[in-house]
């Protein structure tokens, strides 16, 4: 976007969002109050800032409707899981979502390696999957359709065709337990605070089986065997607890995570033509697009 189309947008979601402030959060000085953009790997978000307040507002754009995104499903698994886990939700109105913003730094790779170790995350997590479903519940073959119609037709090959078939119509692994999902956990999204973790972006939370949230949590992060193994020790003495099972089905899930990464590159390339996108897709690009002996 040129800079003149960047300055218009910014211009008119500020006049938006003052709007919205006058009508539904009047204890807020709409005029005085600061709103600054924030940048994300789905799109924008804006941050809303006074004396007594510090929220972030999140719009419920086409883009991000491309993407699965769906602020009345993110607003149900917040307030399931809301405050210490998660922000606590303040507004859900005419096409945005508005949360408090949580103090704090996102954890850096070291940190987020130390709680990998000591077993913060894993606790963490287990918590998350200990509050009770938001009635959303997800659908993977139902999202693969939907980013198959957005994707770039000169990339597709016959090899990509038969995959495509495979998670549209091939049996999904029956869950283990059904839980709150928050599908995004990384180190940009973990704050660390008085020795708390907190998750944040739960833009693409829904119930689901806890493991296809651990299997997304090790094919994001690339956990070694090694981590992956400390983490599941860990995590059962707080969440589930048959050990061996998990293991089994996080395996079965971990396909359907890696075609779902490759899914989400290929259409946020599309929406901002980034090319970095594409070089962070092009591992999972050569899996399930290029020929090779094995077949889906």
């Amino acid at each position: 976007m040129k800079l003149s189309g960047l300055v218009k947008v910014v211009s008119d979601t500020e006049q938006q969002l003052r709007q919205l402030i006058r009508r539904f959060l009047p204890t807020i000085d709409a005029n005085s109050c600061q709103i600054s953009l924030v940048e994300g790997l789905s799109g924008k978000s804006w941050r809303i800032a006074d004396q007594k307040v510090s929220l972030l507002a999140r719009p419920q754009t086409v883009q991000r409707q491309q993407l699965g995104i769906n602020r009345r499903r993110e607003a149900a698994a917040l307030k399931r899981c809301g405050p210490p886990l998660a922000p606590r939700v303040i507004l859900q109105q005419a096409g945005w979502l508005l949360v408090e913003w949580l103090p704090g730094e996102c954890v850096d790779p070291e940190t987020f390696n130390a709680c990998l170790y000591n077993g913060q995350l894993a606790a963490t997590m287990a918590q998350l999957h200990q509050c009770g479903c938001s009635g959303y519940r997800i659908n993977l073959q139902q999202q693969f359709a939907a980013y198959w119609q957005q994707i770039d037709r000169r990339r597709l090959t016959p090899r990509w065709l038969a995959w495509q078939r495979y998670f549209s119509h091939g049996n999904m692994p029956t869950p283990l337990m059904l839980a709150p999902l928050h599908m995004d956990i990384h180190a940009d999204n973990l704050l660390h605070s008085a020795g708390k973790l907190q998750l944040i972006d739960w833009e693409y939370a829904a119930d689901g089986d806890i493991a296809l949230e651990l299997a997304a949590l090790f094919r994001f992060n690339q956990f070694s065997s090694t981590q992956q193994r400390l983490f599941l020790s860990d995590y059962s003495q707080h969440g589930y607890r048959d050990l061996a099972r998990l293991t089994q089905q996080i395996a079965r899930w971990a396909v359907w995570v890696d075609y779902l990464m490759l899914m989400w590159f290929e259409v946020r390339w599309q929406q901002s033509q980034d090319s970095a996108l594409l070089q962070q897709g092009a591992a999972l690009y050569r899996q399930f697009c290029l020929p090779t002996k094995f077949s889906c």
